[in-house]
């Protein structure tokens, strides 16, 4: 007999975010949108392509300015970068699941309003054309319809200000930002696929896979040094995500996402 107080299960929904090595790697990512499709269950995909964006800059006499690892979007950059992420390699990807029977559809932030953004503010860096977008105003019921009729969304890392501005984003954030708004509806797992086994104890040692951590965990790693640079943000955007209400976050290299090997993060009780 069903128990009438016993919480109603959750559909399971996987966010993957995909590394600018693996996008830039037409075999690597042929291979890896094969897995993608076979992925079982609801499934959204976010990808960046700022490697890309850099050597377009170049090639048309684009200067690109960096400030602490950042990109900086003037005018001319928003541009380049809208054409690069939400036009070549969002569509691309597309076009290359559609080839594997995964029915996809190519998005911003910007169609019907799924993520809209603030413009971030020019003190103390102005970053130009940037935004941070907030997960309690994601269009959720409009992603839902797409999941529901089995459609893949494929998110770019560009969303909009409601104001006319389109917004260059991290992908990061975008594959968090998303995976917090859906949690209430799903059974969410964020997904982070790039070019490194996961969390390693030591960099030049790809056998160091850190296998599981916590937060308080986390934070012995970063008082000791073992984990550094880049793997910061990705991890303080990953206990942040469980925090508010995502099951689990995994950080793999690409090759792994069907089997999952990598670094799973989790909450203090384990669940």
């Amino acid at each position: 007999m069903h128990n009438l107080d016993s919480p109603i299960q959750k559909e399971a929904i996987s966010i993957v975010k995909i590394g600018g090595d693996v996008v830039d790697n037409p075999v690597s990512l042929e291979s890896f949108l094969s897995d993608f499709q076979k992925l079982e269950g609801k499934k959204i995909l976010v990808h960046g392509g700022g490697v890309m964006a850099s050597k377009m800059a170049i090639d048309l006499g684009i200067k690109t300015t960096m400030i602490q690892g950042r990109r900086v979007t003037d005018a001319e950059t928003l541009k380049l970068v809208t054409m690069v992420y939400a036009g070549w390699i969002n569509k691309r990807i597309v076009a290359l699941l559609q080839k594997n029977g995964c029915n996809a559809i190519g998005l911003s932030g910007a169609d019907a309003n799924i993520i809209p953004a603030n413009k971030r503010s020019p003190y103390p860096i102005d970053y130009g054309y940037v935004g941070d977008p907030l997960p309690g105003k994601v269009n959720t019921g409009f992603l839902s319809n797409l999941l529901n009729n089995d459609i893949v969304p494929v998110f770019c890392a560009i969303t909009h200000d409601e104001n006319g501005s389109l917004l260059n984003t991290n992908a990061d954030t975008i594959a968090y930002t998303l995976s917090v708004a859906l949690s209430s509806l799903f059974k969410t797992t964020l997904l982070y696929c790039f070019e490194k086994e996961g969390v390693l104890r030591d960099v030049n040692n790809p056998n160091s896979l850190i296998l599981s951590m916590t937060k308080s965990e986390y934070k012995e790693y970063l008082d000791q040094n073992i984990i550094a640079g880049g793997m910061i943000p990705k991890l303080h955007n990953s206990f942040n995500a469980i925090d508010e209400g995502v099951s689990e976050v995994l950080i793999m290299h690409a090759d792994n996402l069907l089997n999952q090997k990598g670094t799973r993060l989790i909450s203090e009780n384990g669940e």
